[in-house]
């Protein structure tokens, strides 16, 4: 999965730590996740490359240190973003703006997936955390942690993470197989959902499962977990199995389809990248 990069590590120890000239600093633009882009340009080998810090400072496109933030090192390369917020359309020579999803799916070096979209999460949550939400004073870094603080009002935010949950609903030799309705993404899917105030994980699968395709299920069993920063997510997988019959009625809002495939007639999944294709993948193999 995406966040399997051994023997190479993540460490997101905060720190206010300054770029060096050869530091890569992430460029995010807009103010949309529908639409945020990543700036990068494509080596010979068709991997994308993220802007240095001396390429920004030639470019005219930042002063100083300032305007740059440390997110975190993998290994020992460092990591940074530019605060902008997302507004500035910036142009550089070679490079052109890319989804985060294409960003990463393009991606193949070890780390660099995990680095965008985890680059990409915090950048979501700085550029909607400018402003206090309690008394709408400008935020301001907080010193020792990963954090924003209200200098009127005391208010500290951490960043957010919304847990989710993937379902892989078994039916004996057959597993529950759905494709979203209104999405980017159009290939073969589990059912999935966020979890609410007030619930357990394994209750929001049991819920999500029947307020999609009108399901009972049992025997909930954890499966794995996955960070997933383009949606700022933290995912839970679960296996489940049907208690019910196998009729399937589908809320149009969310799924475009859902139907049970046997185990012998899923294909291979290409990219293990996410946890879905590696629960897929898991009942294909007959590992669960």
């Amino acid at each position: 999965m995406i966040q399997d990069i051994a023997p190479m590590q993540l460490h997101l120890e905060y720190s206010m730590k300054q770029p060096q000239k050869s530091d890569s600093v992430f460029v995010f633009r807009g103010n949309n996740k529908r639409e945020d882009r990543a700036l990068v340009r494509m080596d010979e080998e068709g991997q994308p490359v993220i802007p240095t810090y001396e390429e920004l400072l030639s470019g005219g496109w930042v002063k100083d240190a300032s305007q740059i933030q440390f997110l975190f090192a993998i290994d020992d390369k460092d990591y940074f973003l530019l605060n902008n917020g997302g507004n500035a359309d910036i142009s550089l020579p070679g490079f052109d703006y890319t989804s985060i999803r294409t960003f990463c799916d393009k991606t193949v070096r070890p780390g660099l997936p995990l680095a965008g979209m985890t680059a990409y999460h915090l950048f979501f949550w700085y550029r909607d955390n400018t402003c206090c939400g309690r008394c709408g004073h400008k935020m301001q870094p907080f010193q020792t942690e990963r954090a924003v603080i209200c200098p009127e009002c005391k208010n500290l935010v951490f960043p957010k993470l919304m847990p989710a949950v993937i379902i892989g609903v078994r039916n004996g030799n057959k597993l529950l197989c759905s494709r979203y309705a209104g999405r980017e993404y159009k290939g073969i899917a589990l059912l999935a959902g966020f979890c609410e105030i007030g619930e357990s994980l394994e209750q929001t699968v049991a819920r999500e499962v029947l307020e999609e395709v009108n399901c009972k299920v049992t025997n909930i069993t954890y499966f794995g977990s996955q960070p997933w920063g383009v949606d700022s997510n933290l995912l839970a997988g679960f296996f489940c199995d049907l208690d019910d019959d196998d009729s399937i009625t589908i809320d149009e809002n969310e799924l475009a389809s859902a139907g049970w495939i046997d185990r012998d007639e899923l294909e291979p999944m290409p990219n293990v990248m996410s946890l879905t294709a590696t629960m897929i993948e898991a009942f294909r193999k007959g590992e669960v």
